[in-house]
């Protein structure tokens, strides 16, 4: 970094910062150590020029190592989706105009709940590149989710159906146990510990499509379940849990659901079963989310909306449940 001197006697130094020359000038010659500090703070008043586009993508590619491996093609998608103007846009010049146009044009189109997810992803990218830029978007109102919750004789009528059907028995089972079924497809026979069933891993597809085994989703989804005695010997007589992939799980249950001429609901509304069925047996709010994995007691409450009564043992739920 070279420090000038003028002829007036003052001194310049001119810096490259976020692709822009930087000029500063001092009544006296600065410290190396004085310079570095008002860069660093003129810096953060800089916007990074370059394409919104160019930028989220090197949003995306900062975090490939930090998420989840399905969460970058939902991001790749989203920003792939966005209109052609925007992407183009230089990112120092975008305005709050810009972005309520956005949102806008958007939500024409598309539901209440994908336009805040596209918002959210683009209010990110602008804020790890323009961190002083303050946004305020009007949003359209979200349409409160109510989730299916099947009732104990559609699941009963799955269990009896499928007893014969060992190969997706047990991934029907453990999803009435609160468990994911990307959790289910990535669990072996060394998570288990007699009763005890470690849940700390995850299949999922990566960017390219392939299915690869990551860490759970929160470190709240790293946790043991109780498993009773005959899902234990179940198991150990099949000799693994189950050998597939996430989706097959599915099919095999909406064939069920045919079959039987129930309602289709997805696998992960068995834990919406779980959680439903524990309040009415009495388990308390912290076993419900420890054993279902989720982050917080207002998570749970938000979705499932159930009262807490007193608590029973997870044996007493899972072998009235499933026995």
């Amino acid at each position: 970094m070279k420090i000038e001197r003028l002829p007036s006697g003052k001194y310049r130094v001119r810096k490259q910062i976020n692709k822009r020359t930087v000029t500063l000038t001092f009544d006296r010659k600065p410290t190396q150590a004085e310079v570095l500090r008002i860069m660093s703070e003129r810096a953060e008043t800089i916007p990074l020029k370059g394409s919104f586009q160019s930028r989220a993508e090197e949003y995306i590619h900062l975090r490939n190592d930090v998420i989840s491996p399905s969460t970058i093609p939902g991001y790749e998608s989203t920003l792939n989706n966005l209109p052609e103007w925007f992407r183009m846009m230089d990112i120092s010049c975008i305005t709050q105009a810009d972005i309520q146009r956005l949102v806008n044009e958007h939500s024409a189109n598309h539901a209440p709940k994908t336009t805040h997810n596209v918002h959210g992803f683009v209010s990110a990218v602008i804020g790890q590149f323009r961190p002083n830029m303050k946004i305020h978007t009007t949003l359209p109102q979200e349409v409160d989710y109510e989730p299916y919750t099947p009732s104990y004789e559609e699941v009963k009528m799955i269990l009896d159906e499928s007893k014969d059907d060992i190969r997706y028995h047990i991934p029907f089972e453990l999803a009435l146990m609160g468990l994911r079924r990307s959790e289910i497809c990535a669990l072996t026979l060394d998570d288990i510990d007699g009763n005890l069933l470690t849940i700390n891993k995850a299949k999922v597809k990566n960017r390219d499509g392939k299915w690869v085994i990551k860490t759970t989703k929160t470190r709240n989804s790293t946790r043991k379940v109780y498993i009773p005695d005959f899902l234990v010997e179940e198991i150990k007589d099949k000799g693994e849990i189950f050998n597939g992939y996430p989706n097959t799980i599915l099919v095999a249950l909406n064939r069920y659901q045919d079959k039987l001429g129930i309602q289709r609901f997805r696998l992960h509304d068995c834990r919406h079963f779980f959680a439903s069925y524990a309040h009415d047996k009495g388990m308390s709010d912290a076993d419900i989310i420890a054993t279902g994995g989720w982050k917080t007691d207002y998570t749970m409450k938000r979705v499932y909306r159930h009262e807490m009564k007193a608590k029973e043992s997870q044996e007493i739920i899972y072998n009235s449940i499933l026995g």
